[in-house]
């Protein structure tokens, strides 16, 4: 089993538009509403940045476009430290992770987000025992939508890619798994980067990840 994280099995949204916005006022640009900041997770922190120097029509230098990123991430880790997060996993996401674990089935969380913060999310929620993986965005040279973290997680996992599942939330899961030969299945509340999940050319969708055992249960039996 291979989870994405943002929008799969935790809402992160509150505190990716924290982070940013706190690291954006410090530069004197405008803050970004956490409803239009759902729209532009994905792709990582990189991209995020561009996003929101598009949304507010600013020219960006590579320079200072990986100043904000850094100070993003700074802000972003803050958060943990400091008490401050409020990340919550989605209704079903905890019980889903442990019946698939008691079931036998070894699992990986494959997520773009920095590995580091990952594990401290896992950490704060008390989840980490309910996963085998963690791959981060920096994990391997190449990120989603490229198929290297996938076939990673299965690698270490020791399962091949035909005999996992992808369960994600956006394009770029869907395209990843495509490319690695892992059959996708995608949750309908994602975020999605602000794309409707229900068009996404995936295997099967959910809408809620307690429904996830009964796919997968009779195939593992």
């Amino acid at each position: 089993m291979l989870y994405d994280l943002d929008g799969t099995l935790l809402d992160t949204a509150t505190d990716i538009a924290l982070a940013l916005n706190r690291a954006l006022v410090e530069y004197g640009w405008e803050v970004i509403p956490e409803s239009d900041v759902r729209l532009m997770i994905g792709r990582g922190g990189q991209i995020l940045v561009e996003r929101a120097a598009r949304l507010q029509r600013r020219a960006l230098q590579q320079a200072q476009l990986n100043e904000i990123v850094d100070r993003f991430y700074e802000h972003y880790g803050e958060l943990e430290a400091r008490n401050e997060a409020v990340a919550q996993p989605y209704p079903g996401a905890v019980e889903t992770l442990q019946r698939l674990k008691r079931a036998g089935l070894r699992s990986a969380v494959v997520t773009n987000k920095l590995h580091r913060f990952a594990v401290e999310l896992f950490e704060r929620l008390q989840l980490s025992d309910s996963i085998d993986l963690i791959v981060g965005g920096d994990t391997c040279e190449r990120r989603k939508p490229d198929p290297q973290p996938l076939l990673h997680a299965c690698t270490t996992l020791g399962v091949a890619p035909a005999q996992t599942l992808m369960v994600g939330d956006s394009i770029n899961d869907v395209l990843a798994a495509r490319a690695g030969g892992i059959p996708v299945v995608c949750v309908t509340y994602g975020y999605n980067e602000g794309q409707d999940p229900r068009k996404l050319p995936c295997d099967d969708w959910i809408d809620a990840l307690g429904e996830l055992p009964s796919l997968i249960l009779p195939r593992a039996s």
